[in-house]
This record gives C-alpha cells, sequence and structure tokens, in this order.
C-alpha cells in the first residue's frame, strides 16, 4: 500500500520540521485565499495609479512607492512567518504571494523603464535612475522591513523569536 504525501505549499517548506509541516495542513485553501489576497493586493495598486497618475514624461512615482512599500511589507512578513510561532499557516499564501503578489510590479517597472528608454519622448537618464534607484529601494526596504519587524516583535515581549 502507498501513502499519497501531498506536495508541499511551499517549496521552503522543510518537511523535517514538525513546525513547517503544519503549512501543509492548509493546502486545500491556499489558491483561493491567494486569489483573495492577489485581488486586494491588485486593486489598491490599481487605486495608487488612478491616484497618483504618471505623467507622459515623468517618473513613475506611484508604481516606485508600490515596489518599495510592496518590499518594506515582504521583509517584515518574512519575520512574522518565519522567526515566530504566531503566524497562521495561510499567512504567507494570503499576504505574501497574495495581497503584495498582487500589489508590487515588476513587470510595469520594467515596462516603464523601456518606455522611458525608448518611448515617443526618450528620457535616458530619468529611465537610469528609476531602473538602478527601484532595485536599490527595495533592497533597503526589504532590510528595514526586517529590522523593524524583529524590533516590534522582540519589544512586543508576546512571541518567542526564532532564531
Amino acid at each position: 500500500m502507498t501513502h499519497h504525501h501531498p506536495e508541499p505549499v511551499d517549496p521552503d517548506v522543510d518537511l523535517g520540521s514538525a513546525e513547517q509541516r503544519t503549512e501543509l495542513a492548509a493546502h486545500h485553501l491556499t489558491l483561493v485565499v491567494i486569489a483573495l489576497g492577489g485581488m486586494l493586493g491588485a486593486a489598491a495598486r490599481h487605486g495608487l495609479e488612478l491616484a497618483w497618475p504618471t505623467g507622459p514624461s515623468g517618473f513613475p512615482w506611484a508604481t516606485f512607492a508600490t515596489n518599495v512599500a510592496g518590499s518594506l511589507l515582504l521583509g517584515a512578513l518574512m519575520v512574522v512567518v518565519q522567526e515566530t510561532r504566531a503566524a497562521h499557516p495561510l499567512l504567507r499564501p494570503f499576504v505574501g504571494v497574495g495581497i503584495l503578489g498582487g500589489f508590487t510590479t515588476f513587470s510595469t517597472y520594467s515596462g516603464q523603464v523601456r518606455d522611458l528608454l525608448a518611448g515617443a519622448d526618450p528620457h535616458p537618464g530619468l529611465a537610469l535612475a528609476y531602473l538602478f534607484g527601484s532595485v536599490a529601494a527595495a533592497l533597503v526596504a526589504v532590510a528595514a522591513g526586517l529590522g523593524l519587524a524583529r524590533l516590534a516583535v522582540r519589544s512586543s515581549g508576546g512571541e518567542e523569536v526564532r532564531s
């Protein structure tokens, strides 16, 4: 008799760790929460783009802010998911993959870089500043999210931080 073992929800799940295997118990709802989170994240990004439109030759601030804020939140989320015992197994798929995956947009970012480089009114300096500035700001934001979340978890005293 063979036993069917479901594939892990996340390839980062260590099946040898009892704590990480709890993520598998939520497997049947994972796609649902990812879809719901994705709708929320994409709607939030769309609302921000409507509220903060980019002119034909301007810097795409809404996308820049979206990606930097999303990177900050992803850093904080990883601390909650990986370093505390409080995270629900669906938190990562819902917030990380769904909401923040729908909110951040590196495809729009790359299209905007292309448009700034080779659009009707090219701005190569602005394109390069946007290209490298977005990546640098996103990396700084992830580090800030990690640090702020670790500080918040430790100062709350309510949860033990895994090391």
